[in-house]
């Protein structure tokens, strides 16, 4: 698959490399999920100019050395001593080449360092320190652990804190680059289809390659390709989590799994977990991993008690909805009953995706101050049997207007008096002084 998108990053990385090449060296840090597109963002921003790329394996630090000494001398065409074995000694050559010529250096899975001398960071900070004004080397670091990442760079009180010159954090593909992505390689792709794309994979790139350059174009096709034995997609949750949490993997994969079942509620979530104290847990999935969402009712107050708990990522979603939930079916090699089970839920279970991608089209569109949805508790009883929800409520900036919008697959299901109870129920409560603006949002409309 072709190089989709990321201007915005390319043209940060540009100026910055300008900057690196032209006055002193530049230090870039690219953090996102597992897959999302650093390492092959940094390497085509490199095109046409020198690079040295050296990815950090689980090795000895003497076997790296001599590994990148050798990666030096072939990417460069310059002398590098034999018998380099430890990385600060090596940092600090790569560093003085920057005296004599402008260059690119990219540390790929750079958060593994920890694991082969916990004093590189220092190391690092110190030469670099001595070195960047009298240097021209761009540095750009990347690494797949959010959390390390977050640590390595953002927490004041270790070595490297402070020294990026600018902090890159990858997202998914938007839903415009989607659509483009699909027409490119399926000129009569279905909405259904466009959909499915977006339910699978989140936008992730590497999924979106996988399912593209595996001729999986249509809701069929993707299942089928996503639901294979030997598909990577299988164990790619697994992998995913225990390279983020480490030997906390367990109690954070059951707040996760219940949390995609549907228990997204405080309450609801310790009941299923048998754990008491989630307090800390749900915080730290949310600040410090950045896998799940505490959603509010639009304009309701910081502290409000009204709260709901998502998991962000479409594909982790889907892994554990499908992928762990079934894993009876999985382990028995039962891949045809599989596919089958997500074939026949497909309309159900999209049918919730679709607010999702709606939302995100939306904010793609047209800056906004919030979006989200709105939901209340009724108190006591009522003849009224609607649910207080809306699904869509978009605020739009420094204007006194709001889209009220109901999601439904098909328009046949939508029932107009009913939504109009709600809109005015909303209008009265939050937006008495707003323009309201109202839709019915449905495959139609992707």
């Amino acid at each position: 698959m072709k190089f989709y998108d990321r201007e915005k990053e390319l043209k940060t990385l540009e100026e910055t490399r300008n900057v690196a090449f032209s006055k002193v060296s530049q230090m870039t840090v690219l953090t996102g999920r597992r897959r999302i597109g650093k390492t092959k963002l940094m390497l085509k921003s490199c095109e046409g100019t020198p690079m040295v790329y050296l990815f950090v394996s689980r090795s000895s630090e003497s076997v790296l050395c001599a590994q990148y000494t050798q990666i030096v001398r072939d990417s460069l065409g310059t002398f590098v001593p034999n018998g380099i074995e430890s990385f600060r000694e090596l940092f600090r050559y790569l560093m003085e080449i920057g005296k004599q010529r402008a260059y690119n250096l990219i540390i790929d899975e750079f958060q593994e360092l920890e694991g082969v001398n916990s004093s590189i960071f220092s190391d690092i900070q110190n030469i670099w320190d001595a070195t960047k004004d009298d240097t021209r080397v761009n540095l750009m670091i990347s690494g797949s652990v959010y959390s390390l990442m977050h640590h390595i760079f953002m927490d004041y009180k270790e070595p490297l804190y402070g020294r990026a010159t600018s902090i890159i954090r990858m997202k998914p593909f938007s839903v415009s680059v989607l659509k483009q992505i699909l027409k490119d390689h399926s000129a009569e792709y279905t909405n259904d289809d466009l959909l499915a794309l977006y339910m699978l994979t989140g936008g992730v790139p590497k999924y979106v390659e996988l399912l593209m350059d595996g001729g999986a174009f249509t809701v069929e096709t993707m299942i089928d390709h996503v639901l294979k034995e030997n598909s990577v997609f299988i164990e790619e949750g697994h992998v995913m989590l225990v390279q983020e949490f480490g030997k906390k993997y367990g109690n954070y994969y059951a707040i996760l799994s219940a949390i995609a079942s549907g228990a997204n509620e405080t309450s609801r979530i310790s009941d299923v977990t048998g754990q008491q104290s989630l307090g800390g847990s749900l915080q730290r999935l949310e600040d410090d991993y950045g896998l799940i969402s505490k959603l509010r009712p639009v304009k309701a107050k910081e502290g409000t008690q009204t709260v709901k708990y998502e998991i962000r990522d479409h594909f982790l979603r889907f892994w554990f909805r499908y992928i762990v939930k079934y894993q009876h079916l999985v382990q028995s090699g039962r891949f045809e009953d599989l596919r089958s089970l997500v074939k026949r839920d497909y309309a159900d279970y999209s049918g919730h995706v679709l607010e999702a991608y709606f939302r995100d089209k939306i904010a793609e569109e047209q800056p906004l101050e919030q979006i989200g949805s709105w939901w209340e508790s009724k108190r006591g009883k009522s003849e009224d049997t609607d649910p207080h929800e809306i699904d869509i409520v978009a605020v739009y900036f420094k204007e006194k207007r709001v889209l009220l919008a109901e999601v439904k697959r098909q328009r046949k299901n939508f029932d107009a008096a009913k939504f109009e109870r709600k809109v005015q129920l909303v209008k009265n409560k939050l937006f008495a002084n707003y323009k309201i603006e109202t839709a019915c949002l449905t495959l139609e409309e992707m």
